[in-house]
């Protein structure tokens, strides 16, 4: 069993959530007052199991709209209060420490959200900070009639036609650490320096989709990435343009962000445990190119 981290207070077991939602009735992730979040249902679902309240802190913060079917967080629990966690019969043999709370906590989630895993987290981890990567995944449906009623929650309809070498050259343009302001939403105190690991585009039938890597991204980098791609595709501007807005200092006008429907987070990457408290620090430094 991992050891699980316990905070400079003591007495508190940090645990790992494996999180897939449905964004589409979601005002996001993070916990708004009068708005139904991702975070405020989880948080009130664990609060009513462990009979205390909990913060949930994760990974990647999406926006409004925005789906997952990777995205992690870590809550902290009293000590004293890990025993609602478990049933009052004997675990059977083999089954995971937290399956019970698993199966629990989804007659308390609605079903646009589900807490797939439960685990211990091992010392260090921080679900935000001890990050290597996360990765992204944004599709586009380019067949005539647009996305099918099955795809319609989790796609954007694009049935004008798409120059998909033009989009492939473009995002070659993005890869390495650069400063993505043209590409970020302000916020005062953070920087727009990120390291972009992967920007491809790969075809399945009529099911475009930009695989997207890094070791974190801004608010509303993903969408406007992928705006901005489209106006290579479409032809109104050439591959090198967005070459050209790496030297922006401030948001750029010339594109408009894609629709939030159509992107998913689908995987965050951690370093070995002994790794992660190292993690923490470099993720904290500020970035600078």
């Amino acid at each position: 069993m991992n050891e699980p981290a316990i905070d400079s207070g003591g007495g508190l077991v940090r645990l790992r959530l494996d999180i897939a939602y449905d964004g589409s009735e979601f005002a996001g992730w993070a916990t708004q007052e009068g708005q139904r979040t991702v975070a405020g249902v989880l948080e009130d679902a664990l609060s009513t199991v462990f009979r205390t309240p909990v913060i949930l802190r994760a990974a990647g913060r999406t926006d409004a709209g925005v789906h997952a079917t990777g995205q992690v967080a870590h809550v902290d629990i009293p000590e004293d209060a890990l025993g609602h966690a478990y049933p009052r019969s004997a675990r059977p043999a083999g089954e995971p420490e937290f399956l019970p709370l698993t199966r629990r906590l989804a007659r308390f989630v609605p079903e646009d959200a589900r807490v797939l895993s439960i685990v211990r987290a091992p010392a260090g981890f921080d679900a935000r900070f001890s990050a290597l990567r996360r990765h992204y995944e944004y599709r586009l449906a380019t067949a005539p009639y647009g996305a099918t009623p099955q795809q319609a929650r989790f796609v954007t309809p694009w049935p004008r036609p798409l120059d998909v070498d033009a989009m492939s050259a473009a995002s070659r343009h993005l890869i390495g650490l650069h400063d993505f302001a043209a590409f970020c939403k302000h916020r005062d105190g953070a920087t727009t320096i990120r390291e972009m690991q992967r920007l491809d585009w790969t075809r399945d039938g009529d099911l475009l989709t930009a695989h997207v890597s890094a070791d974190a991204f801004c608010w509303s980098m993903v969408r406007s990435l992928v705006g901005a791609l489209l106006a290579v595709g479409e032809g109104r501007r050439e591959p090198a343009w967005c070459a050209s807005l790496l030297d922006a200092t401030k948001r750029s006008s010339d594109f408009a962000a894609a629709p939030a429907r159509g992107l998913t987070l689908v995987g965050v990457d951690y370093p070995p445990d002994d790794q992660l408290a190292a993690r923490i620090h470099v993720t904290r430094d500020l970035r600078t190119l």
